[in-house]
């Protein structure tokens, strides 16, 4: 017959009470790891700020009839592009402005600080993870004789110690301190970024001055020339009255005086030429002794300027831009400062190896090893709000430093409307004093040559001739400047889609960008 085995009786083992502490601290970890790996960010959301823009430019001039006044370009959405100093057709202009954009150290250091800021980011980022150090060492050391309770010395004991030991740790970003810590260099970075344009633009829009006025200065040149020249047969003219018995030996003198005081002030015209022309120099990157600008007076009037609608200047100035990035950065450094009232968690693990014999270094024996959590809690510390209350401070002073520069920015647009719509019709009216005077004195001229009048009486329309000349030759150089400085108050040809965005401040340089300059 046939023995039926009996199965044994199946017993289930409960968990002890050492493996359910295990297995709930198990849960507890996990969770608080999940929790780490996720985390949370304190701190105040950030809110662009709103201003309400005016729905026009007060100061923009209705269309004239006359086509010599000056008015925008049509229509007024229309906005400035890329080498916005191209519409004043000046291929001279054109030239010294790309070699200005590719040698002027100014711009050069500002793109440096703008590569420093990418370099920051990166920095930043890098307190994403876990950081790993290996300190492998040698030690040979002796203990003492007299270590031991017995009066009796010995010889100590010789010890040798390997060790090839490697520690990693992580700090979890359980707050958002490094993710606002990243916001706010990116931030930073693009405020470098708005820096660097805006530099760009000034010594663009300087060295456009700068031509202008040596055109200027030029047109200055031409005018006193003719006025040298008209002089010196004004004096002829009186020196043969003189001969003659017309006249007499003061108007001889009084001629020669005029004539020696235009030969003096047409002179004096070639040390503003000179500086304006060093300082175009400096500004495309040359030495001043070896650059030089040909002659050629202003002639033309400045072109119609599409000046868009008010709504869009803010999206055209890169100060404001920077502006408004500094206050993105600032609300960042607040959420840090916020998650320094949390506890911050720390994952640490080390190990390696230890031996006293090197050939036993790499033994599997030899291995040593740690690891484990630690919580650091804010007991106290009494900075921690005044330090907030500096962040909060600081953002609210640069909320203040943004509002006022959008003020600026709306000031400085009606400013040079105004400037250059209303010089328009000052030269029209001064073009017609010019017109005059040079009427009134040929005139007396005539009269003079006749016997009429004396010759002081021409002496005086010259110089009233003169001075309305010179007084339409400056108006016409303030009304271009006027232009150029219109221009740049409305951003040059720059917007906010050209300014980098965090992802692309935060690749960090190209190889070529992190070369050390000779």
């Amino acid at each position: 017959m046939k023995r039926t085995s009996i199965p044994k009786k199946t017993t289930i083992r409960q968990p002890r009470a050492a493996d359910r502490r295990f297995r709930t601290l198990s849960v507890w970890g996990a969770a608080l790891l999940s929790y780490a790996l996720a985390g949370c960010t304190v701190g105040p959301k950030y809110h662009p700020p709103k201003t309400q823009a005016p729905t026009a430019y007060k100061e923009t001039p209705a269309p004239q009839q006359n086509p010599d006044i000056w008015t925008p370009a049509q229509p007024q959405d229309a906005m400035l592009r890329g080498n916005w100093w191209e519409v004043f057709h000046e291929p001279e202009l054109n030239a010294l402005e790309d070699q200005l954009n590719i040698n002027n150290q100014t711009i050069k250091q500002y793109f440096e600080n703008f590569m420093e800021a990418r370099a920051l980011v990166g920095e930043a980022r890098a307190l994403y993870f876990p950081t790993a150090t290996g300190t492998p060492s040698f030690s040979r050391s002796l203990s003492s004789g007299n270590l031991t309770n017995s009066t009796t010395a010995n010889v100590g004991k010789l010890f040798t110690l390997y060790q090839l030991p490697a520690n990693v740790s992580w700090a979890p970003d359980v707050w958002g301190r490094v993710r606002n810590t990243v916001h706010a260099a990116e931030y930073n970075a693009q405020v470098s970024a708005a820096d660097l344009e805006n530099e760009r633009l000034s010594e663009q829009v300087a060295l456009a001055e700068y031509f202008f006025e040596i055109r200027g200065q030029d047109a200055l040149v031409r005018l006193y020339a003719e006025t040298v020249e008209a002089d010196r047969k004004t004096l002829a003219l009186t020196q043969s009255l003189y001969e003659t018995g017309v006249d007499d030996r003061v108007s001889v003198v009084e001629a020669q005086s005029t004539l020696q005081s235009a030969e003096s002030a047409a002179t004096n015209l070639g040390i503003l030429r000179a500086q304006y022309e060093h300082a175009i120099a400096v500004l495309v990157g040359k030495q001043a002794s070896n650059f030089s600008i040909p002659v050629r007076p202003l002639t033309v009037a400045p072109p119609p300027i599409p000046i868009g609608i008010p709504s869009q200047l803010l999206e055209r100035r890169p100060d404001v831009a920077a502006a408004e990035r500094t206050m993105a950065a600032a609300n960042a450094e607040i959420g840090v400062a916020y998650s320094a009232f949390y506890p911050n968690l720390i994952l640490s693990a080390n190990g390696g190896t230890q031996s006293s014999a090197f050939s036993h270094l790499l033994d599997w024996p030899s291995r040593f090893w740690s690891v484990g959590p630690s919580i650091s809690v804010p007991l106290f510390n009494a900075a921690l709000n005044p330090t907030l209350h500096e962040y909060v401070a600081i953002y609210n002073a640069d909320l203040a430093n943004y509002r006022q520069t959008v003020l600026t920015a709306f000031q400085q647009v009606e400013d040079y409307l105004a400037q250059v719509s209303i010089l328009s019709r000052q030269i029209q009216q001064q073009r017609q004093a010019v017109s005059s005077a040079q009427d009134a004195l040929n005139l007396e001229i005539s009269r003079y040559e006749t016997g009429v009048d004396p010759y002081i009486d021409v002496v005086i329309l010259q110089t009233t001739l003169l001075g309305d000349q010179q007084t339409l030759a400056d108006l016409q150089v303030e009304q271009m400047m006027g232009a150029v400085e219109l221009v740049g108050s409305l951003g040059g040809g720059w917007d906010t889609s050209q300014l980098p965005t965090p992802a692309q401040v935060a690749k960090g340089p190209a190889k070529a960008e992190t070369k050390i300059q000779q």
